[in-house]
This record gives structure tokens, sequence and C-alpha cells, in this order.
């Protein structure tokens, strides 16, 4: 199987875990990764996928919807204030995941319409989990998944801001390659994962629409 690295992380590892311990004569091989893996060719059964999917052979399982949230450490909002509009961000300190003097653009609804804007960040991380860490440190505000900060918001440790102005979410599915007939294995932990995957995810913010 595989699933994004943070994802995987945060909700397929510890169903995983119950899985085993409920089916012990079951060995899994998970992959994961922040690219798009290919399932015939990289000899894998299930994927989890966030985002619109292509058209392909593939059979999707939908598990729930994702939202993309800005957020910053309350102290850091208290200090500099909460935005009221993206087009305040050029006031702010901002964290974009990605490489530095790259373009950055974060993606927002403002009226049913998409408005994309740009960012000029002070501090660029290469990956999610740094982003997350910097704006917890108070290094400003940053722009992620919803579920990549579940824990950090209930604990108070960060603010969301701009709920207004989220844009859709995306889709969340299981996917795989319809095979018939499908390997018992395969099939027990699509059963075993898909409620709870939902029920996850249903808890959560997904934010969006």
């Amino acid at each position: 199987m595989t699933a994004p690295i943070v994802f995987g992380r945060l909700h397929v590892l510890p169903l995983i875990a119950e899985f085993m311990a409920r089916y012990p004569d079951i060995d899994i091989r998970l992959l994961l990764v922040d690219r798009l893996v290919h399932l015939m060719e990289e000899h894998v059964d299930i994927a989890l996928r966030i985002g619109e999917l292509a058209d392909s052979n593939m059979v999707a399982l939908p598990v729930g919807r994702i939202g993309r949230v800005c957020c910053a450490a309350p102290g850091y909002l208290d200090r500099f204030g909460r935005p009221g509009h993206p087009g305040e961000l050029g006031h702010h300190q901002c964290i974009a995941m990605g490489a530095p003097n790259e373009r950055i653009a974060w993606s927002f609804a403002d009226q049913g319409q998409t408005l994309m804007q740009a960012i000029e960040p002070r501090l660029s991380v290469t990956t999610a989990e740094g982003t997350i860490a910097a704006a917890q440190h108070g290094s400003g505000i940053t722009q992620v998944l919803s579920y990549q900060i579940a824990d950090a918001l209930d604990a108070g440790r960060l603010e969301t801001v701009l709920q207004p102005f989220e844009p859709a979410s995306w889709p969340a599915n299981l996917i795989h390659g319809g095979q018939a007939p499908m390997p018992q294995k395969t099939r027990a932990l699509l059963d075993f994962l898909k409620p709870r995957l939902r029920e996850r995810l249903s808890a959560g913010s997904t934010g969006g629409a």
C-alpha cells in the first residue's frame, strides 16, 4: 500500500497496526511517499490518493475530503494581527513549502471564484512538516492540508485564519486495480480501512466545500 507521508503517519499507520493485530497472518509493505505511485509498475495493491483523480481503469473508494487551511501560532497572531482577507498576507510573515526564490501562490475562494494570492515567503521549507513546525514556533502564517494540523489545533498550538476564503476541498480516495478475483488479503485491508478512514476524516476538520 502507498500513501502520502504525513497522512500515512497520522492516519494509515495506526490503522495498519490495528489491522495487523487482527490479522496476524497478513504481512504489509507500506510505501509512504509524496509522489504519484504507479500501482502496476511498482507492485502496489492499494493507494490513498488526495486530489482529483485522472481517468483510469482504477477503482476509487471515497473516504472523505481534505481542506487547505491557513494557520499560525496564537502568539504570532496576537502580535501581528489576524488577516481578514488574503490580500493582507503581503503584510505578514509567510512560511511556504518549496525551494528558495520559487514563485509561490496560495489558492483561496472569494465569492465563488478562485483567488490565487501571490506570496513572498520570509521562510521557505522543503516539507509540510517543516512549515508546520515553523508556524508553531511563531515564525508566521502557512497554508497546509487540514489533516496535517488537526492535533496542533486541538492542543491550541495553532489557530486557523481566513476561514471564509478557504478553497474547495479535495477528495480522498482509496484506489486499487479492480482485479478479479481480488486477493482475499487485499479485500480484507480495503474493507478494514474504508470505514475507519471515513470516520477519521469526518471527525477532523476538513475545511473547504
